[in-house]
């Protein structure tokens, strides 16, 4: 296992920076008259929110078994991504790396920030080229992999032993996201955050907790980590109403296992019925909530779909005559079929 060295990782400046210090720093607290922050005294959202989200961390780490120092809150896993970029990647000398085809914001944000973003296929089977991955290990200039699991848009986990592989042979920053791991059925890496320190896990509640507009993202890893996620952070980085709806969500953990059970049973359906209609010619295994689906001509049938008002997710650009279908509620189910079956 190659050693893993965080001083070695992480930028220069980002070590040296003296984080903002925020009024709801200094103080601690609810039961007080504030005069400290030149708040408005009047109205409902008048005041600034956690900077910290304690509350919600607090209820995460009885949900996942984990220290809520080792936790991170973000504006979405979108900032969960970039702020990856900004800890650990030099703008214009460093590199990232990903398996295309895979989430977008990975080369987005690589470049915002000035940061040649390395590219290695998946195989055909969409798991991991490991041979063509491991002489790269040794680029010292490649500072983050990162690792879509379950993988949009194709849909499947990444092989757990392969992750584990370039955990232990790679001396960078390994981010695995898993915004759809709950639809997997299969167990998070969060298990593996203390095991290896170069891991960061990647969550959030836009997916299988229904809260997509509340913009809510996690991290998971060592408490280190995270330190240094929150010194670059924004100040209140998470509006009071979204910590809000996240909190109440985790209260309603009844209505989180219902909606996950109904969209787990209608992609069942959706699997036999869309793999009986003749213009899919391919329907790929999916641990997510979405399917890859090909057809003879992709932006024929988006378009069509488009007509009825039906919107899916045209993907030729990415795979061949692919698009990607979301799991809806069964009437929108219904209607998606019945429209498919129509054009066949």
């Amino acid at each position: 296992m190659k050693e893993f060295i965080l001083q070695n990782i992480i930028r220069k400046n980002i070590v040296a920076l003296k984080p903002y210090s925020c009024a709801r720093d200094e103080f601690k607290g609810d039961d007080a008259i504030f005069l400290d922050a030149n708040e408005n005294p009047f109205g409902v959202l008048n005041r600034y929110p956690d900077p910290y989200q304690n509350k919600l961390k607090q209820k995460l780490a009885r949900l996942k078994d984990v220290p809520d120092d080792k936790i991170f809150v973000g504006n979405g896993s979108d900032e969960v991504i970039d702020l990856a970029f900004r800890i650990f990647c030099r703008p214009g000398i460093d590199r990232a790396l990903s398996f295309p085809p895979t989430y977008g914001m990975y080369k987005v944000s690589a470049a915002i920030n000035e940061v040649e973003m390395l590219e290695i296929p998946l195989r055909n089977d969409f798991q991991i080229d490991l041979p063509a991955l491991t002489p790269l290990f040794d680029d010292e200039r490649l500072k983050v992999i990162f690792v879509c699991s379950p993988n949009n848009p194709t849909g499947n986990l990444m092989n757990p032993d392969d992750i584990r592989f370039i955990l232990e042979n790679f001396a960078g920053i390994v981010f695995v996201d898993e915004a759809y791991i709950d639809f997997a059925g299969s167990q998070s890496l969060i298990s593996d955050i203390d095991k290896y320190p170069n891991l960061i896990v990647a969550q959030t509640f836009s997916k299988s907790w229904a809260l997509a507009s509340a913009r809510i993202g996690i991290a998971y890893s060592n408490a280190e980590i995270i330190t240094y996620y929150n010194k670059v952070k924004a100040p209140y980085n998470v509006s009071g109403p979204n910590q809000m709806a996240a909190l109440e969500a985790l209260d309603n953990e009844d209505a989180f296992l219902n909606r996950k059970s109904i969209i787990l049973e209608e992609k069942q359906r959706l699997q036999k019925e869309l793999s009986e209609i003749p213009l899919i010619k391919k329907l790929y295994r999916s641990d997510a909530n979405f399917f890859l689906v090909e057809v003879d001509d992709a932006n024929t049938i988006y378009s069509k779909l488009i007509e009825m008002k039906i919107v899916t997710r045209n993907r030729h650009s990415v795979i061949k005559n692919c698009i990607r279908i979301t799991v809806g509620t069964p009437d929108e189910n219904d209607a998606l079929l019945r429209e498919l079956k129509t054009k066949s």
